[in-house]
């Protein structure tokens, strides 16, 4: 009788094997992780199974869901909002600029002011200042928010302005925020903020979905000012990190109606983690009338595509002269690769920012892989010297610009939750133009023979590192 059911055990895990690589067939974003996770369900089901169905869902099902049902209530809201938004929808015959729009399904618009925040110091105190001037309500949302001073500083402040009334709404991600402990969030509720995790997982059909992370950073004041970019919530974004040092990183601050588009990015990830539909003032507030034209990208693996790689990879397309990007995590999919690759062939001057010293080791290592054929094509390769770069940020000939959340690897291509500002404009592209000459200068460039001397043993390892990458 044992042996029977054991024997029974044994068939079902690999039926269940055989039906999770169908669905890997059917449904992987990537060949290269469709071949990986068919070999590993087919000849090892019994770690891969479990794996697959908490790692390797390559759509946030349980977000497109709630879109479904959502449409009753949010798309009414979203539709009196457009309406008003309409007088500063920034028309363009560009064709590069409507595929950014078609990507972000949100219009360009006009009558912004963009600011760059360059480093801790100075982004935070723009972050805090926007809160202490809140009079009815702040949105904000972080990948990483950490109970240290900053942190401490930052829960502090959303406590003093709950108390005078501003409804305060703080969303986290409970992967990215994994150390916040329960007191910290007692305090910020006990003050009338409103606090939840995105809680990927949510409900019992969703509850394998572990793998989808909002690696948003996002703040909203009175739907008049916005920020967005790199920074997560601790010391070490001060540069106060033992091993970091010195930490690079670039956020921005936005006013005028592009915020909206932050805003709705906001308000429908609070309503899949909670299900409320919170009330918010959708007028736009009109910051200059020649100034910035700005589109908000939202990516993430409830679109039907994948957003972000497609803005990255049609970036690189549309670029004449130059394309400079700077990401902590450089592992590109094929087709970005194959575009750098022809960029830099038909004369435009690519330059790629990575940190010289890693944070996660395996994506670290897998970019010694493909790096020869990169610099083979002419692409420049720059790994930054003071300390940690953590920004992510593209530069487009001298014509456009943008800073978000995404970095250049699988995770933020497919698997995140992401958010861009994408600014067709060529004063801001001066303007990160100049910033990213001065980080260029504290740079060393990559050579080929640096990367193809390394002995057999380690060129193994930043191979199989690579092939790992899809399912990262």
């Amino acid at each position: 009788m044992t042996s029977w059911l054991l024997g029974l055990a044994i068939f079902m895990v690999h039926l269940l094997g055989i039906l999770s690589a169908v669905l890997a067939l059917l449904s992987s974003r990537t060949s290269q992780g469709a071949i990986a996770w068919i070999l590993s369900l087919i000849t090892l089901p019994y770690v891969a199974v479990p794996a697959y169905w908490i790692f390797g869902q390559p759509r946030f099902y349980g977000y497109v869901s709630a879109r479904g049902e959502r449409d009753s209530v949010l798309r009414r809201v979203l539709a009196r909002y457009r309406e008003p938004l309409e007088p500063f929808v920034a028309e363009t015959r560009d064709p590069d600029v409507r595929a950014v729009e078609q990507l972000a399904q949100m219009p360009m618009t006009s009558g912004n002011r963009a600011e760059l925040l360059v480093d801790g110091e100075a982004t935070f105190e723009s972050l805090f200042d926007g809160i202490e001037r809140a009079e009815e309500y702040v949105l904000i949302q972080f990948f990483i928010v950490r109970n240290d001073a900053l942190g401490i500083e930052l829960k502090q402040r959303l406590q003093r302005v709950a108390d005078r009334g501003v409804r305060v709404y703080f969303l986290y991600d409970e992967v990215g925020s994994h150390k916040l402990n329960e007191g910290y969030l007692r305090d910020l509720a006990s003050s009338g903020v409103e606090v939840s995790a995105f809680r990927s997982s949510r409900g019992f059909r969703h509850r394998f979905q572990l793998n989808f992370r909002n690696h948003r950073k996002v703040l909203v004041v009175d739907g008049r000012e916005g920020w967005v970019g790199g920074f997560n919530v601790g010391v070490e974004y001060l540069g106060q990190h033992p091993r970091h040092g010195a930490w690079r990183d670039t956020h921005l601050k936005l006013t005028g109606p592009s915020v909206l588009g932050l805003q709705e990015a906001f308000w429908e990830d609070w309503h899949w983690a909670t299900g409320e539909v919170i009330t918010l003032t959708w007028t736009p507030q009109v910051s200059c009338h020649e100034c910035h034209k700005v589109v908000i990208v939202p990516s993430g693996p409830a679109d039907r595509q994948d957003t972000a790689g497609l803005l990255v990879q049609h970036a690189i397309h549309s670029a004449r002269e130059r394309f400079w990007v700077t990401s902590p995590y450089f592992v590109p999919d094929q087709g970005v690769q194959d575009a750098l690759r022809l960029a830099a062939m038909r004369g435009v001057d690519v330059r790629i920012m990575i940190p010289e010293h890693p944070d996660h080791l395996l994506v670290f290592l897998s970019a010694f892989s493909f790096l020869p054929d990169m610099l083979r094509a002419g692409v420049k390769v720059y790994r930054y010297q003071p300390g940690f770069l953590h920004q992510k940020v593209m530069l487009i000939d001298d014509s456009a610009a943008s800073v978000g959340t995404v970095n250049l690897d699988n995770r933020s291509f497919r698997l995140n939750f992401e958010i861009t500002a994408f600014l067709p404009d060529r004063h801001f592209a001066a303007q990160v133009r100049l910033m990213l000459e001065k980080d260029f200068a504290n740079c060393r460039r990559v050579n080929l023979d640096e990367i193809t001397s390394r002995p057999l043993w380690r060129k193994l390892v930043s191979r199989a590192a690579y092939l790992l990458s899809p399912i990262q």
